[in-house]
């Protein structure tokens, strides 16, 4: 009976554990799509000053819808007015990912843009999804 009890309050607490965790994120990147190219599943949250640099985090699903192509595919991410930074997938496969961006010369993270891009080579320009922008409300 003891054992039952002690596996039912351990199963409550990792579910109230997973629930906060989940509960941190700011919002849900909506689905980016390009020819070839898939970001899914996204989470986003800016962090505070005190953590992590106050950077723009986000994590999600990057996926390579066609495996024949030959192309690999990358995320792009950039905060503040600084260049994008390329986050690639792997051919023919979904990853995960799971960064954070920040502007080292500031406290916090005020505006990030994320976008989903096929790497098509250096002749041939690449095919990118729409840009989505956001801004932090706590700034």
């Amino acid at each position: 009976m003891k054992k039952a009890v002690v596996g039912l309050v351990a199963a409550g607490l990792m579910l109230t554990a997973s629930g906060t965790a989940f509960a941190a994120w700011d919002g849900q990147i909506p689905q980016l799509k390009s020819l070839g190219a898939r970001f899914e599943q996204g989470q986003y949250k800016f962090n505070p000053p005190s953590t992590n640099h106050g950077a723009f985090e986000w994590r999600g699903r990057l996926v390579d819808t066609d495996a024949d192509d030959g192309h690999n595919v990358y995320v792009l991410v950039r905060v503040e007015a600084h260049d994008w930074v390329r986050y690639y997938g792997k051919q023919k496969r979904t990853v995960d990912l799971h960064h954070s961006n920040w502007d080292g010369a500031q406290m916090y993270t005020h505006r990030a843009q994320i976008k989903v891009c096929r790497d098509k080579g250096s002749l041939h320009p690449d095919n990118c999804s729409r840009t989505l922008t956001y801004t932090n409300p706590g700034r």
